[in-house]
């Protein structure tokens, strides 16, 4: 029986019920996510600066308890990890509503369960779809849930907008419809049972034996990871500051990464996948210092024509953005080995998370000396990283034991054909620890 795509990109991903898990959770998030510092601010009277204190240091939070995660799922946890992220976020929102006025406390707490969950999930659902596919059939669905939580976060972020005319009423029922799509997605994620059994032959004890170093890749992920931030800090804050445009271009910038990310990231991860995964890698950096010159030469145009150049050029930081997000995950999944797994994506999600809480503060603190300052520095970090990932991809690649199954980052697999020849209706063989669809 032929399988579609779709159909085969949903089983890939963990299921039905897990891709309607991914979207209500990313519907949830999309909602929370423009509206909890106006929640800090407007509902709880807190001062600004308090509110993005608390903020802050649940995200610091959070990327500390990225280790823990790492050796629960080299336990073999996998939809329960996925689970309980998405419950310490509803644990979080619950603190906002029981939050008295005035409490910093209070918001401080569920700023940092909210943390601990954002900085948690990534990596779980990372670990959960590598357990059920393999692969470039993997990458795609990488991909693919990728979309659909930037359509969720999008549709969210609409319905958080609209109820903010509402006022404090209308941001405590956003608050408490935003904890019940948390809770919805929790017990969606769980239902799947999905774990991942010890391989063949390996002792109890191999969860604790080293991880492999990906040091090189890690230091080039903290800078390639700013492109995520470009859309909504970098550029925002040219284009009011430096260029003195309105409003509706950061706005329109903002949808254009939105909807080009959302149509396009499966359709070029499968295209890509005629490429070893370092060098689509190494091209999202390419790719993104070419828009950071772009940036550069756009800036002093003026106002007339500032702007819609800048509009355009940000497309081609998409596309980057796109390569990136489609071989990151992707590489680390396939190079590390299955003892250390969740330890290589939780280590990921380390410098991922770093890299984006680090970036709005690097780049408005470069923008304060100029556009040449801000776009200069960040395509020379940039361009180091990508030749960073492009030398560590050339480098001889450890010895497997024979019969251990290769994964490698060179590019397809043998019998899995290429982008087209890996959603043909072929089988998956069901892993060891998962339950059978």
């Amino acid at each position: 029986m032929t399988i579609t795509v779709p159909r085969r990109l949903v089983q890939a991903s963990g299921g039905p019920r897990y891709a309607v898990a991914l979207a209500v959770d990313a519907l949830g998030t999309g909602m929370l996510r423009p509206f909890l510092l106006l929640y800090g601010i407007n509902v709880l009277g807190l001062s600004a600066t308090t509110t993005g204190i608390a903020m802050t240091a649940g995200i610091v939070t959070g990327l500390g308890c990225t280790p823990a995660l790492g050796r629960w799922l080299d336990r073999g946890a996998r939809s329960d990890a996925v689970a309980a992220a998405m419950l310490v976020r509803v644990l979080g929102v619950a603190l906002l509503l029981a939050a008295p006025g005035g409490s910093p406390g209070m918001f401080a707490a569920a700023a940092l369960f909210l943390g601990i969950g954002n900085q948690a999930w990534p990596a779980a659902h990372a670990a959960l779809v590598t357990t059920v596919s393999s692969g470039r059939t993997r990458d795609a669905a990488l991909a693919a849930a990728r979309s659909v939580r930037n359509a969720g976060m999008g549709v969210g972020a609409l319905v958080a907008t609209a109820c903010l005319a509402g006022g404090t009423p209308a941001l405590k029922a956003l608050a408490a419809v935003t904890a019940a799509a948390y809770a919805t997605a929790a017990v969606l994620a769980w239902s799947t049972h999905v774990t991942a059994a010890a391989p063949a032959g390996q002792a109890p004890a191999a969860p604790q034996a080293p991880a492999p170093s990906m040091n090189p890749l890690l230091l080039a992920n903290v800078v390639l990871v700013f492109c995520l931030n470009v859309p909504e800090v970098a550029l925002p804050l040219v284009l009011a500051t430096q260029v003195h445009a309105a409003p509706a271009w950061s706005a329109g910038v903002f949808v254009i990464n939105t909807v080009v990310v959302v149509g396009l990231q499966v359709a070029v991860t499968v295209r890509m996948s005629r490429f070893p995964r370092h060098i689509t890698l190494m091209a999202a950096g390419m790719i993104l210092t070419l828009s950071y010159l772009g940036f550069l030469l756009a800036t002093p145009l003026g106002h007339g024509l500032a702007a819609p150049v800048i509009t355009a050029v940000s497309v081609v930081c998409t596309l980057g953005e796109i390569l990136y997000a489609g071989s990151a995950t992707a590489l680390v999944a396939a190079t590390a080995p299955p003892h250390a797994l969740g330890r290589a994506l939780a280590r990921l999600q380390l410098s991922t998370g770093l890299g984006l809480a680090i970036s709005p503060a690097v780049m408005t603190a470069l923008a304060t000396h100029g556009p040449a300052t801000l776009w200069g520095s960040l395509a020379v970090a940039t361009l180091l990283a990508a030749t960073a990932v492009g030398r560590s991809g050339s480098r001889p690649r450890p010895h497997r034991p024979a019969g251990q199954p290769s994964d490698p980052a060179e590019g397809p697999l043998p019998g899995e054909g290429r982008a087209t020849g890996a959603y043909e209706g072929r089988p998956e063989v069901p892993r060891a620890g998962v339950p059978s669809r």
